[in-house]
């Protein structure tokens, strides 16, 4: 008999496969909120950003590239896109008047608001075949898991390249 005759097969379908259910959820996720995201600058990772400054967490630039995953050159960027369309302001730091902080303008919340209904919509669409308390019990463990991930080493994939690497991106980070 060959060693192929002989192997194990496998315990688990490939729709039972971890890694194939999330890659799955993961590209119907980004399908729909890009759509729902149309042509807001920088797409998704700028919706994310304008969802951080919004939140007031992150007391400077660096900290909210940090917090995002995204290198602080390319950040620097996206906040001067942001400041050029009126979305965000850099103020001085009331608390460090050397530093700045990003601040959402009126136009920024606005535009954040249209932004996390429709996001909210693809959202829906892409959970739709669950019910309303499972969609809630799902994000709440969702959230659970991503808040409570290990940070990456400098040989471990940081959280924007290995979504990049699972969704087979191989254009290089904006």
């Amino acid at each position: 008999m060959s060693n192929a005759a002989t192997a194990v097969s496998p315990q688990v379908s490939p729709q039972e496969d971890f890694g194939w259910t999330l890659g799955v959820l993961v590209r119907n996720y980004q399908n729909a909120s890009n759509e729902a995201i149309g042509e807001f600058p920088h797409g998704a990772r700028g919706y994310q950003v304008l969802v951080a400054v919004v939140s007031g967490e992150q007391p400077n630039q660096l900290a909210l590239a940090q917090h995002l995953g995204i290198d602080r050159t390319v950040m620097t960027y996206l906040v001067d896109d942001f400041v050029k369309a009126g979305l965000v302001e850099r103020q001085l730091n009331p608390a460090d008047r050397r530093a700045r902080i990003v601040v959402a303008t009126d136009a920024g919340l606005a535009v954040l608001a249209d932004l996390q209904q429709r996001v909210a919509e693809a959202e829906g669409a892409v959970l739709g075949t669950l019910a309303d308390d499972e969609r809630e019990l799902f994000r709440s463990l969702l959230r659970r898991v991503a808040c409570h991930a290990p940070v990456a080493t400098e040989h471990e994939l940081g959280a924007c390249e290995a979504v990049e690497q699972m969704l087979g991106d191989s254009a290089p980070r904006q």
